[in-house]
């Protein structure tokens, strides 16, 4: 045991989750300034070798480090990958059938994968505020201003598409307002422009109208 092993594995210890060599190297160089990311990793494959500690390899990812080289379970999140002890209440498979066909069982791992509850916590909230975002961006694109529906109806009545001056003769509305009004109803999509100058109403400007 190295001086070397003992911070390794002291670091390991204290640490709440189980690090990959990558993160534990972050906190080891600390307290020894001049090891390199190479001996963190021989090391712990050496620790892991020795049984003092246990090596965690989920699904294919980065490998990960156990200070407690104990039977037990985990759990890893699919988002942060975050990885957790669990106690399972239930009792280990029974390996007899296993040894009937042949096997000599040397180990057993159980792994179960979802998302951690920070992560949780994280997706619904960004759900909620999605769904908040859509909901007042729906109300406000559904509201008209009475002159602007006023413009909507002489084009709903309109059989075919009609410039500036028929609305306003329409309406009773100036010029101007016309423009402003056929600018902000474009944009919201209720009116299209089929021609230069005219226009007639959308189906989403009918569903407005009812």
């Amino acid at each position: 045991m190295t001086h070397q092993r003992e911070v390794i594995l002291d670091e390991l210890r204290r640490s709440k989750t189980h690090p990959t060599a990558d993160e534990l190297y972050e906190r080891i160089k600390k307290k020894l300034p001049r090891v390199s990311l190479a001996t963190v990793y021989r090391n712990l494959e050496i620790l892991s070798e020795a049984g003092l500690i246990k090596k965690l390899e989920i699904s294919g990812r980065q490998k990960r480090f156990d200070w407690d080289p104990g039977e037990h379970d985990h759990v890893y999140c699919i988002h942060c990958q975050r990885v957790d002890n669990i106690t399972l209440a239930a009792p280990a498979p029974e390996v007899e059938p296993m040894r009937q066909q042949g096997y000599r069982i040397t180990g057993r791992r159980i792994e179960f994968s979802g998302l951690c509850p920070k992560c949780l916590r994280q997706q619904e909230t960004k759900k909620t505020k999605g769904e908040r975002a859509m909901a007042c961006a729906s109300c406000t694109t559904s509201k008209v201003s009475d002159t602007q529906r006023q413009v909507l109806e002489a084009l709903a009545n309109s059989p075919e598409a009609c410039g500036s001056k028929e609305l306003a003769a329409a309406t009773g509305l100036e010029a101007k307002q016309i423009s402003c009004q056929i600018t902000a109803l474009k944009n919201k999509g209720y009116v299209a422009s089929p021609a230069r100058c005219k226009y007639e109403i959308t189906e989403q400007g009918k569903n407005v109208l009812g």
